[in-house]
């Protein structure tokens, strides 16, 4: 009975993982950054272009990659705690707009919500959001 336990418990380990690989698709996601290099770089000797350079994204404070100059929406949701994680960009690059907008008010700082997002670009597919997050987090130590 015990080998018939372990036996069902590493399988469901496999499917679990198994589930986390097909959920977030690092190869699929480098395809669809394609499509926000246009803003922004990743890797190394990546440099600032319309937007910041994103290694190293998760983990860090929003608003606060060096020598970029980000929008006042931006700043405020940095300095009221919004730190990237993997979720939070998925998140984020849906709406950017609204999604600060929301972090703010849900910090209660809705009088701090104003203005737009420099990011205008918005990625509507959950899947695709994903694939770019994981991208973006295999340049990030804090993942």
């Amino acid at each position: 009975m015990k080998v018939l336990a372990a036996g069902l418990l590493g399988f469901g380990l496999v499917a679990a993982a198994t589930d986390y690989v097909a959920a977030q698709d690092v190869t699929k996601g480098k395809a669809i950054f394609n499509q926000c290099m246009l803003c922004h770089r990743v890797g190394p000797g990546a440099t600032i272009l319309i937007g910041p350079v994103l290694n190293d994204v998760i983990g860090r404070q929003a608003g606060t990659y060096p020598n970029f100059h980000y929008s006042p929406l931006m700043k405020a949701a940095g300095d009221n705690g919004l730190v990237w994680s993997e979720d939070l960009v998925i998140q984020y690059i849906a709406d950017p707009t609204v999604f600060l907008t929301k972090f703010l008010t849900d910090k209660g700082n809705a009088n701090l919500a104003t203005g737009m997002s420099l990011m205008t670009f918005k990625l509507l597919d959950e899947q695709q959001r994903k694939d770019v997050a994981a991208y973006e987090a295999s340049f990030s130590e804090k993942k």
